[in-house]
């Protein structure tokens, strides 16, 4: 466990404070992020998801946002989002969860999924951990994605708790 700790320390994680540029969240991201936008069909359901993204040493934390319309269903929305993210790595749900997110009344489903994506040349399993919430209309991904035997457990633990939704 202590080299867990080292490696969130470290100074290839250099944790910054980040806001939602079109969303009301903040979040700490250990290097500086990207943000991009792109449409997206969660189960006939055509978005706009807005994901701020940052990587070190092949890991990459992510939260994604996008707005639903009046009639949309958030829970079906976020189980679009999750299935997507699983099938992005070819994998199975090792652990699920909904629980209340912390300093939030604002409740959150939790996974974590091991796979190995088609074509991916070096066969090392990738993990993922993500987390799901909606509120005001809103719909959120927080994601922490990489080899299965370099995901620092300290790292995402400050990802995910760092996040608030606002």
């Amino acid at each position: 466990m202590a080299a867990f700790g080292i490696s969130a320390c470290s100074p290839a994680y250099n944790w910054r404070e980040v806001r939602g540029t079109d969303a009301p969240f903040v979040v700490l991201l250990p290097a500086k992020p990207a943000t991009h936008s792109r449409p997206i069909n969660l189960d006939g359901l055509q978005l706009t998801m807005t994901m701020t993204a940052a990587e070190v040493a092949g890991v990459t934390f992510a939260i994604g946002s996008a707005k639903l319309p009046d009639q949309a269903a958030p829970q079906k929305a976020l189980n679009a989002m999750k299935t997507a993210l699983v099938k992005n790595i070819a994998g199975t749900v090792r652990l699920e969860k909904t629980s209340p997110a912390t300093g939030s009344s604002v409740p959150f489903i939790e996974i974590e999924a091991v796979g190995v994506p088609s074509g991916k040349k070096d066969g090392q399993p990738l993990i993922l951990y993500a987390r799901f919430a909606e509120k005001d209309r809103r719909i959120y991904q927080a994601v922490v994605v990489g080899r299965e035997n370099a995901v620092p457990h300290d790292a995402v633990d400050t990802f995910f708790t760092s996040l608030k939704l606002n």
